[in-house]
C-alpha cells in the first residue's frame, strides 16, 4: 500500500529535482520519463520492517538489509540525479556488501550440487565471496531494466519465489524480506509495466537486485543441502545469464565492461519480432519456470536434481539460440534490431 501510495510522489520529485531518462539511440522508450520509481519501492520496503519490528522485532539481518539497502538507495539517488562515473558506483556497491556482513548475511561455507554431504567452510573467503554476490546481483538486475516492466517483474517473480524457497527449506528468517520485496514491486508494477508512467532508474533496480541478493544469502544460501547453493541462482538466472553474456560479448568485441549497448536479451527478442509487451512476458515466463525447478530442486534426490538440473539448463540453451542469444544465428536477425526496436517504440 505504501509503494502504491508513493509513486504519484516519486514522479512528482523526480521532475522536480530533474531526475527524468530521456530518449537516446540506446534506449527503447522516446519520451522523457521520471526515473525515481525506486523511492516508492524503498518507502515499501522500510515500511515492511517497521511493520515487522512492531509485532516481531527487528532481527539483526534485517537491521544489515536496512541499513545496506539505504547505502545502495542513496548511491542510486546519486547517480539518478547527478550522474555517477561506473567505478565510483561500482565502490559504492562493494561498501554496501560489505556493510552487511557484520549483521550476519554471508556465505560461510558452499554445497556441491551433486554430491551428498559436502560441504566446504570458506572462512574469511567467505567474505570476499558474499560481496562477489552481492554486487553481481545487484548489477544483473540493473542491467535487464531495458523494457517497461522487466526488471521489476522478473525480480517479483525472484521475490516470491525466495521467499516459498525460504519456507521450504525451514528457514523463516529469509521468508519475511522476499515477501517484502515482493510485495512492493507488485504494487509498483501497474505503474511500470508497458507502457510505463515511471521507471525504477539506478536507485530501484540496484536497490531491487540488492535485497534479492541478500535475502537469498539469508534464506537459502547458508543451508546445508546439496542443491541449495544453485538454487538462488536458478531463480535470478535471467538476469545473471544476460550480466554473464554481456560482460563475454563486450571482452570479446573490445569494448569497455561498463559501456552500456543494446545487444541484450530483451533488445534481441525484440529483434526477432516480439512486440514491447511480448518481449516482457517472455522474459516472466522463464523466469516463472526457473523459479518452480528451483523449488522443485529441494524435493529431489542428488541424481534427480542432476538429470533436472540438465534438462533446464538444455532447454536454456536451445532457447537461447532460438531467441539468438547465442550462437552466431543471432547475427543475421540481429542486422535489423536497431531499426525494429525503433519502429516499435515510435509507434507507441
Amino acid at each position: 500500500m505504501v509503494t502504491l501510495v508513493a509513486v504519484p510522489l516519486a514522479v512528482r520529485l523526480a521532475r522536480r529535482v530533474g531526475a527524468i531518462d530521456e530518449p537516446d539511440p540506446r534506449k527503447v522508450h522516446t519520451r522523457p520519463m521520471p526515473r525515481l520509481g525506486g523511492l516508492s519501492v524503498y518507502l515499501g520496503l522500510v515500511a515492511g520492517f517497521i511493520v515487522v519490528a512492531l509485532f516481531d522485532g527487528l532481527a539483526r539481518q534485517y537491521m544489515g538489509l536496512l541499513a545496506g539497502g539505504t547505502l545502495i538507495f542513496a548511491i542510486g539517488v546519486l547517480d539518478d540525479t547527478r550522474g555517477l562515473s561506473p567505478r565510483l558506483k561500482l565502490l559504492g556497491q562493494i561498501l554496501a556488501a560489505t556493510v552487511v556482513i557484520p549483521f550476519g548475511i554471508d556465505i560461510p561455507f558452499i554445497t556441491h550440487p551433486l554430491k551428498e554431504g559436502f560441504l566446504l567452510h570458506l572462512g574469511f573467503w567467505g567474505i570476499p565471496v558474499t560481496i562477489f554476490w552481492i554486487v553481481a546481483v545487484t548489477n544483473a538486475v540493473n542491467l535487464i531494466d531495458g523494457l517497461d516492466g522487466l526488471a521489476a517483474g522478473v525480480s517479483c517473480i525472484g521475490a516470491f519465489t525466495l521467499a516459498t524457497l525460504a519456507a521450504v527449506v525451514g528457514d523463516h528468517n529469509g521468508v519475511l524480506p522476499a515477501l517484502i520485496l515482493g510485495a512492493a514491486l507488485f504494487a509498483f508494477l501497474p505503474y511500470n509495466f508497458f507502457p510505463a508512467r515511471v521507471f525504477l532508474g539506478d536507485c530501484g533496480a540496484m536497490l531491487i537486485g540488492f535485497i534479492l541478493a541478500c535475502g537469498a544469502v539469508v534464506g537459502v544460501a547458508k543451508t546445508a543441502t546439496a542443491v541449495t547453493l544453485l538454487t538462488p541462482a536458478i531463480i535470478l538466472g535471467i538476469p545473471l545469464f544476460d550480466t554473464f553474456f554481456a560482460i563475454l560479448r563486450r571482452y570479446k568485441n573490445g569494448r569497455r565492461i561498463f559501456r552500456a549497448d543494446r545487444e541484450h536479451l530483451h533488445h534481441r527478442l525484440l529483434a526477432i519480432g516480439l512486440t514491447h509487451r511480448a518481449a516482457v512476458l517472455v522474459v516472466y515466463g522463464i523466469s516463472a519456470v526457473l523459479g518452480l525447478s528451483a523449488i522443485i530442486l529441494t524435493r529431489l534426490t542428488t541424481a534427480q536434481a542432476g538429470l533436472l538440473l540438465f534438462v533446464v539448463a538444455s532447454c536454456l540453451l536451445i532457447l537461447a539460440n532460438r531467441f539468438g542469444v547465442i550462437g552466431f544465428r543471432w547475427r543475421r536477425r540481429f542486422i535489423s534490431a536497431e531499426e525494429k526496436a525503433k519502429g516499435q517504440s515510435a509507434s507507441l
